[in-house]
């Protein structure tokens, strides 16, 4: 990478560093004691089931598996996300093709894009999907009964560990104090796996938690999505302008190799 290149990443990174807190801060309100939208927690939920090894067009297993997809747009959107609010990370499926794994991997963290994006980049798809009780298990490390908080829930699939995502997200509903679930459907054109009432089934654990359903079949639409969920309002699909010459983001460099001094 050029030198011209290092200092145009540098000075992108900077400058988004001292962005971030001036829009967090906004006008004082002292009367006002409602928290920012990023003061509130957020728990990714991954999908590494047996099918997101799965090829990105056919759903097949091939030497382009459609995780590479996701983690792709997670390391696009995870550094400004994590500039302004604490993230951590729930994954599910790796082991055995019949086990029903989870995994929770750390707590809601400050600047955690390096180490989330090392976990990811870790994970062998493998085993089934029981995405509900990784939705439970992130909800109770938000604390949901007592604090506001956001789950963004990554799936390419439906439960199949025996249990209702419906039925919990109305138990999520009955007990949150203020939580958000947000569903992202990881879906490949003109080909599906997944049946009409388990499509339906998920949207309800969103639609009973204050959040959306949406489908994405694409890394362009994977990212668009994991900004929605994950950014401030207030922010949500901004960006700092460079032009026609604008650089990758800073971790998607160092991810490729660029030694960024």
């Amino acid at each position: 990478m050029s030198s011209a290149s290092c200092a145009q990443v540098l000075k992108f990174a900077a400058a988004t560093a001292l962005v971030a807190p001036l829009v967090l801060a906004g006008p004082a309100r002292a009367a006002d004691a409602t928290p920012s939208p990023c003061s509130e927690d957020a728990m990714i939920v991954f999908d590494a089931s047996g099918s997101m090894a799965g090829n990105v067009s056919q759903g097949i297993a091939t030497i382009k598996p459609r995780i590479d997809e996701a983690r792709h747009a997670l390391a696009t959107v995870l550094p400004r996300v994590t500039w302004l609010r604490r993230v951590g990370l729930i994954t599910y499926g790796p082991g055995a093709y019949n086990q029903c794994n989870v995994q929770l991997k750390f707590e809601p963290t400050p600047n955690a894009a390096e180490r989330i994006m090392r976990e990811v980049d870790g994970l062998t798809p493998a085993g089934r999907t029981p995405l509900t009780s990784a939705v439970e298990e992130a909800a109770d490390v938000l604390d949901y009964r007592k604090k506001p908080g956001v789950i963004v829930l990554l799936t390419d699939g439906e439960e199949t560990c025996g249990r209702s995502p419906c039925d919990l997200g109305k138990q999520l509903h009955a007990a949150a104090a203020e939580l958000t679930v947000h569903v992202i459907s990881y879906r490949t054109e003109n080909y599906s796996w997944v049946g009409e009432s388990s499509v339906l089934d998920t949207k309800c654990l969103a639609e009973e938690n204050n959040g959306f359903y949406i489908t994405a079949y694409s890394y362009q639409e994977l990212v668009e999505a994991f900004e929605k969920a994950l950014d401030c309002p207030m922010i949500a699909g901004s960006t700092l302008s460079w032009g026609s010459g604008a650089p990758e983001n800073v971790f998607e460099l160092q991810r490729k190799g660029a030694k960024i001094e």
